[in-house]
Formats: C-alpha cells, sequence, structure tokens
C-alpha cells in the first residue's frame, strides 16, 4: 500500500507542478448547421427507427383511450403525470422494486430531439427513476413544440445542475447482443409510444 500511495503522491505532485500559470478558456462550442425541414416529422421518423411509435392525440381523454387500446392487457399503469390518474400514482411509491409490476408506464419529456427520435426524461420527471425501466411498456407524453434539431441544441436544455439524474432515451429496451437478433424489452421497457400532446 506504501507503494501505491507513494507513487500517487509522485504522480499528483509531478501534475501539481505542471500546471498551466495562465488560467486558459474552455474551448467554445460553435454553432453547427441545423437539419432543415419539419422537427416533429424527423423526430417520428428516428424515433420510429428506433422502434418507438409516436401518435398525435388531440385530448387527455383521447390519451386515456389511446392507452387502453394499445394496451387492454395492462393491470397496473403507474403514472407520473397530473393528466392521467391511471391505477396507481407514482407519489405512493416508497421503495424502486414496487414497480416490478407495473403493466404502462406513464410520464412527460421536457423536450424530444430530432435528430435521433430521443427524449430527455429527469428525476423530477419519473418522480422514481426506475419508473422509466420497469415498465412492460412506457408511454410518454411530449408537447411537440418542445422538439430541438439536435444534440447541440439538447445540451442547452439539459441542467444537470438542477436534477440528480436525468437520461436520454430513445424507443424501447433493445439488444442484439446474442446471434446479432434484435430484441426489445431485455433491459426495460418492451414498447415505448409517445404521445404529442
Amino acid at each position: 500500500m506504501e507503494t501505491s500511495n507513494s507513487n500517487r503522491e509522485t504522480i499528483l505532485k509531478s501534475i501539481r507542478s505542471n500546471l498551466p500559470m495562465v488560467p486558459v478558456e474552455h474551448p467554445g462550442i460553435p454553432t453547427f448547421q441545423r437539419p432543415a425541414g419539419d422537427l416533429k416529422a424527423m423526430f417520428e421518423q428516428h424515433l420510429k427507427e428506433a422502434g418507438g411509435v409516436a401518435h398525435d392525440v388531440g385530448s387527455v381523454a383521447e390519451a386515456e383511450s389511446k392507452i387502453i387500446l394499445l394496451h387492454p392487457d395492462a393491470k397496473v399503469i403507474c403514472s407520473a403525470v397530473p393528466e392521467i390518474a391511471g391505477t396507481r400514482l407514482v407519489e405512493t411509491v416508497r421503495d424502486p422494486h414496487e414497480l416490478a409490476d407495473v403493466d404502462v408506464g406513464v410520464v412527460r419529456a421536457q423536450f424530444g430531439v430530432a435528430e435521433s427520435g430521443a427524449v430527455w426524461l429527469t428525476q423530477e420527471d419519473l418522480v422514481v427513476d426506475a419508473l422509466g425501466f420497469l415498465s412492460q411498456h412506457l408511454i410518454v407524453l411530449l408537447d411537440p413544440k418542445q422538439i430541438v434539431p439536435d444534440m447541440h441544441a439538447a445540451y442547452h436544455r439539459v441542467r444537470l445542475s438542477e436534477t440528480a439524474f436525468g437520461c436520454f432515451m430513445m424507443g424501447p429496451s433493445a439488444t442484439a447482443d446474442v446471434e446479432a437478433t434484435l430484441v426489445h424489452g431485455a433491459q426495460g421497457a418492451r414498447s415505448l409510444n409517445l404521445f404529442f400532446l
């Protein structure tokens, strides 16, 4: 142990003695050319390529009907949005293990990214982080006006200092590790339906 501590101290001392005398500015992030065209259509296409499905939904009542239509056998619908009650309120969940039986999780994304079809979800959106990953099926609500063109624009909206957890989610869980066969739902939601609402 003494040797590793000694090595560590030698390395740290060398780093400290070679720090630049004048503070160095962070490199500027260039402005990239934004994709032209309809951001919503671009978002839908990329979401579809990732295995998700987008739906135009005109009202909360239509959204509730669509959930029942998409998942008629769902017994536990856990909602993290005030608009849709579901059968279980996520605010009542005290232990993430309680979400193990969730058939459908309902969340609202802060924004979507047109170039990838991804949505940004934080701890505040999920209420219990595991809701986005233990639900068998995920319903994501998204205001179509909240679609940004690319990840450069997305990172301007990400506020990591204001949340303990956040992630970009793009379609249902998928893997092709075994025999290059695509499988959905291996490590998370088996399906992702996005409602423009």
